[in-house]
């Protein structure tokens, strides 16, 4: 089988519905936990696919958090030799930079579900099959599109929201892997940063996971097994 490797940075942010993508597609996916695993090993730089997941840190945090430099390293390394990847929110934000873009505080918080707004690229990739569907937010840091990108998607808030670099790399702001179920650690696990935004609580984060979460994931998963 082929090698999926997966960093992660707290717990309930895992890969969650790309599991079962990745298994079908005939991946054998495994964890790597940042800040106690080797993050820029032979392995993992030669792994099939590398996924960088997201977490409540930022890019810019090396100083605190100097397994970041690693990542960033891995990132740029696996860009360079044009090695399949996928960032997710933080992983997103560590591509970028590592293609020599700038990530910085955006000055909000966005959190919750809303539409993306596709660029013409973004409607022949592979984001095409989420259309108008809302999908969900959960960050505030943003960032500079690297140099060749091509951004994918937008929001009034964000303007990039999405880029890929050639076909080996793709960068996502938002999180299209976090099921409905596996959203209540997020609710816990966030509990303080939830607190501190004005407009966003608990129930309502959940009422809109409920109306948008089940009809969103059969659209971009059945994408995905087309691709």
């Amino acid at each position: 089988m082929k090698t999926a490797i997966a960093i992660r940075h707290v717990p309930f942010e895992d890969a969650g519905l790309l599991e079962e993508v990745l298994h079908r597609s005939g991946y054998r996916l495994r964890y790597r936990e940042a800040g106690m695993e080797a993050l820029d090993d032979e392995g993992t730089r030669q792994a099939d696919l590398v996924i960088i997941l997201g977490g409540p840190i930022g890019v810019y945090e090396g100083d605190s958090y100097p397994f970041l430099r690693d990542e960033i390293a891995l990132a740029r390394h696996r860009l360079d030799e044009k090695r399949p990847m996928l960032g997710i929110c933080l992983g997103a934000q560590i591509m970028a930079r590592a293609a020599g873009a700038r990530v910085y505080p955006s000055g909000i918080k966005e959190i919750g579900w809303s539409p993306l707004t596709l660029t013409e690229t973004g409607r022949v990739s592979v984001l095409a099959p989420i259309g108008e569907h809302a999908v969900l937010h959960w960050h505030g840091d943003t960032f500079d599109l690297p140099p060749g990108a091509d951004c994918l998607a937008s929001t009034p808030l964000i303007a990039h929201q999405a880029f890929s670099i050639g076909r080996h790399a793709l960068g996502l702001q938002f999180h299209l892997e976090a099921g409905e179920a596996g959203l209540e650690r997020w609710y816990i696990g966030h509990a303080c940063e939830i607190a501190g935004v004005a407009g966003v609580d608990v129930p309502d984060l959940r009422r809109q996971a409920e109306k948008h979460a089940r009809a969103l994931a059969p659209a971009w998963l059945s994408g995905l097994d087309a691709r």
